[in-house]
């Protein structure tokens, strides 16, 4: 006769989930210190070809403005300048944020 454990899963807690679970986040921090700009679509974009019309200071603006328009698009942009460094004797491209 076989003995069968059944064994019960509690959910953790974010505090107990292992170290390389929360990886994703080292990601968007990073990001944080982008300057993101936000502007409507201009009549007659399209994705193939983006235009950028009017500049909104936030993205909750551009949201109700893009809302209001006909064609309810937003592009968000943000700006990077191509740097290199030396790491042990070999160049690296790296970006740079720029900021507005």
């Amino acid at each position: 006769m076989e003995t069968v454990q059944q064994k019960t899963v509690e959910p953790r807690s974010p505090q107990q989930l292992p170290a390389n679970a929360s990886s994703r986040k080292g990601r968007k921090s990073r990001g944080s210190e982008e300057i993101a700009r936000f502007f409507l679509a201009k009549e007659g974009s399209s994705p193939q070809k983006p235009e950028l019309g009017e500049e909104a200071q936030t993205e909750s603006d551009a949201l109700i403005k893009a809302f209001q328009q006909k064609a309810g698009v937003i592009y968000v942009v943000n700006a990077f300048r191509a740097e290199a460094e030396i790491q042990g004797g070999n160049p690296v491209l790296v970006k740079r944020p720029i900021t507005k």
